[in-house]
C-alpha cells in the first residue's frame, strides 16, 4: 500500500509563510515565488475527507502542469517548474477574490439549482425545458466568491464589479481568458474522446500583469463526460459516464453526507479509497493520452524536500 501524502510542514530556504488549503499546501518564498505541494487529501462539499487518496496529488499536479504549458499562448501563467511529481513552483501573485466558473452543460450544482426551480444563475437567465446534462447554446460563466472558510457563493458579474472585487477592465479580461481557455480545453478533451463539461479558473496579478494561477482542467476543478454514448444517454435520461470528482460527491450523498451540520462523513474503507485512486489515474491517462507512472512514495516527504530545496538553490 502506498503512502498517501496528507500533511506537510516543510521549512524551505527563503520561506516566509505557509498556507494549508483543502488539498494544497502553499509555501511563500520571499514574496516572489510559491511552492505548491499538491497533497493526496480529497475534499467534497467543502469538507476535507478523513482518508488520503494515494497518487491523487501527483495526478492533479501533472495534469495541471500539462494544461498550463498547453495554454500559455492564451494567457501568462504562474508556473515556473515542476521539480517533483507533487510540486509546482511558480510566481507569487495576488489572487483575485473570485473564481471563474464556466459551464458548457447543465449538470452538478447548476442542475441542482435548476431542478429546484431557479431559472437564473449568477444573473444569467436559463431557458425553460432543459434536462440534466443538456448542452447550453453557449457556455455560461457563473463566478463564485473565494471563501477563506466554508462554502463559495455564486455571484453575478454586476455584483463583482459593484462590490469592487475586480475592476470592470480586469473582469472583462478574466471573462475573455476564461472563454478562450475553456475552448482550448474542450478541443483537447475532444481529441481524447472526452467532453469538458465545466471547470473553474483562478487568476491573480503580479504588478500590472494578470496570470492564470493554481490548477486547470484537473478532475478536482473540472468535470468530464465520455463523448461516446453522450447523446444516447441524454435521450434516455440516463446518467452520463464521467471522469470527475462528482462520483465521490454522489457516494457521499448516497451515504447520507452533504457537508451539512450534524452529518458525519461515512467510513472510507480501503477498497473505496483504492477505487478513487483508480478513477484519478483513469482520468489522467484519458485526458493526457499518457501512461501514468507511479512515483516512489516510500519516502515522499524526504523526496519532496530534497527536490524543492535543490531547485530553489538554483533559482
Amino acid at each position: 500500500m502506498s503512502n498517501a501524502l496528507t500533511r506537510t510542514n516543510f521549512n524551505f530556504p527563503g520561506q516566509k509563510s505557509v498556507y494549508h488549503g483543502k488539498v494544497r499546501d502553499v509555501y511563500n518564498i520571499n514574496d516572489e515565488y510559491l511552492v505548491m505541494v499538491v497533497s493526496d487529501r480529497i475534499s467534497a462539499f467543502d469538507v476535507v475527507l478523513p482518508e488520503g487518496i494515494p497518487y491523487k496529488g501527483q495526478v492533479l499536479n501533472q495534469i495541471a502542469a500539462k494544461f498550463l504549458d498547453a495554454t500559455s499562448d492564451i494567457v501568462p501563467n504562474w508556473k515556473v517548474a515542476t521539480p517533483d511529481p507533487n510540486v509546482t513552483i511558480g510566481h507569487h501573485c495576488e489572487p483575485f477574490k473570485v473564481e471563474m466558473v464556466i459551464r458548457g452543460y447543465l449538470t452538478g450544482h447548476a442542475w441542482r439549482e435548476y431542478r429546484s426551480g431557479k431559472r437564473s444563475l449568477c444573473g444569467i437567465a436559463l431557458p425553460e425545458g432543459m434536462v440534466e446534462n443538456q448542452k447550453f447554446a453557449e457556455p455560461i460563466i457563473t463566478p463564485t466568491t473565494k471563501a477563506a472558510e466554508g462554502h463559495d457563493e455564486d455571484i453575478s458579474r454586476e455584483e463583482i464589479i459593484a462590490q469592487g472585487l475586480v475592476s470592470r477592465e480586469d473582469y472583462e479580461m478574466l471573462e475573455d481568458y476564461t472563454r478562450k481557455l475553456f475552448r482550448r480545453g474542450s478541443e483537447m478533451a475532444a481529441e481524447k474522446g472526452l467532453i469538458l463539461v465545466d471547470t473553474k479558473y483562478e487568476f491573480g496579478k503580479k504588478g500590472d500583469k494578470i496570470y492564470l494561477i493554481d490548477e486547470i482542467h484537473t478532475p478536482d476543478s473540472s468535470r468530464y463526460f465520455y463523448a461516446e454514448g453522450y447523446e444516447e444517454r441524454l435521450a434516455k435520461g440516463e446518467a452520463q459516464r464521467q471522469l470527475s470528482k462528482e462520483f465521490v460527491r454522489q457516494w457521499l450523498i448516497e451515504n447520507g453526507f452533504q457537508g451539512k451540520e450534524g452529518q458525519v462523513v461515512p467510513t472510507m474503507d480501503a477498497a473505496f479509497v483504492a477505487s478513487v485512486t483508480d478513477r484519478y489515474i483513469e482520468l489522467y491517462e484519458n485526458i493526457t493520452g499518457d501512461k501514468f507512472v507511479k512515483s516512489d512514495t516510500s519516502q515522499i516527504l524526504a523526496r519532496i524536500e530534497k527536490n524543492v530545496a535543490e531547485f530553489l538553490k538554483n533559482l
